[in-house]
């Protein structure tokens, strides 16, 4: 967690409810489960296999004070006031309306709560040494991100959009993810090469015309080939709000 929530510990405590936005297989959830237990945490996700995969992590765990469902995020099956910490990490990007999502979340948050996003910004990130295919890459997915209706520069709005969702207390700030050390190189470098040549991106860019299988391969040799590199360097900036009121 301190990895991908350290701008929300501070207000995380024994007996703070957490409405886990986009959970994902739970990780966070659970960090969020354990620092304040015994409060109730509920994640939630659009995708059924993530939740199967949060409860089966959660039970392996033995955690007993969390909870996920699938749901949806514009119409959240919660009353008003629910929760005092309502948080999304690296959701709003993937969404046609931050905005609406924002308001859903303001809405379960109880008075004097926060809510709490994170988010990349790809056209931010910087690495070194410089290669093509890694530049065609970056134009790939963000041709991928916005024929889903995403923003994937997401990091940089996200003030805009809570002012937008009618929050008038904003805390903004950013932090960043540097993948510089061998072992996170190649962790890095091989998600990536795994996800532009076997997931639904591969798919979709090529259905769209964003790039060939052929230059999807050949975007994975050149993550890979950049992994091997002694002194290889990747930032990734986020975008960060707590937000009240």
């Amino acid at each position: 967690m301190e990895n991908s929530a350290a701008y929300l510990l501070p207000h995380l405590g024994a007996g703070r409810s957490v409405l886990d936005i986009g959970c994902g297989p739970g990780t966070i959830t659970l960090d969020f489960a354990a620092r304040v237990a015994p409060a109730p945490v509920l994640g939630i996700d659009v995708a059924p296999a993530a939740i199967e995969a949060a409860e089966a992590e959660r039970d392996r765990q033995g955690t007993t004070n969390a909870e996920f469902r699938t749901a949806d995020l514009y119409a959240l099956d919660i009353d008003d006031d629910t929760f005092d910490i309502v948080h999304a990490h690296q959701v709003l990007q993937h969404l046609a309306d931050p905005v609406g999502a924002l308001r859903e979340m303001r809405r379960v948050c109880r008075p004097g709560g926060i809510v709490a996003a994170r988010d990349s910004d790809y056209e931010a990130m910087t690495w070194y040494p410089t290669v093509p295919a890694m530049r065609a890459w970056l134009r790939m997915y963000d041709k991928v991100a916005r024929a889903n209706d995403g923003e994937p520069n997401a990091g940089r709005f996200l003030l805009a959009w809570a002012h937008a969702a009618g929050f008038t207390d904003v805390q903004p700030g950013a932090s960043t993810w540097c993948y510089a050390t061998p072992e996170d190189r190649s962790w890095w470098g091989e998600l990536w090469a795994d996800r532009i040549t076997e997931s639904a991106i591969a798919t979709q860019a090529v259905q769209i015309g964003a790039a060939t299988e052929a230059e999807l391969h050949e975007m994975a040799d050149a993550w890979r080939n950049w992994t091997t590199e002694p002194d290889a360097w990747f930032a990734v900036l986020h975008g960060e709000i707590l937000c009240r009121g």
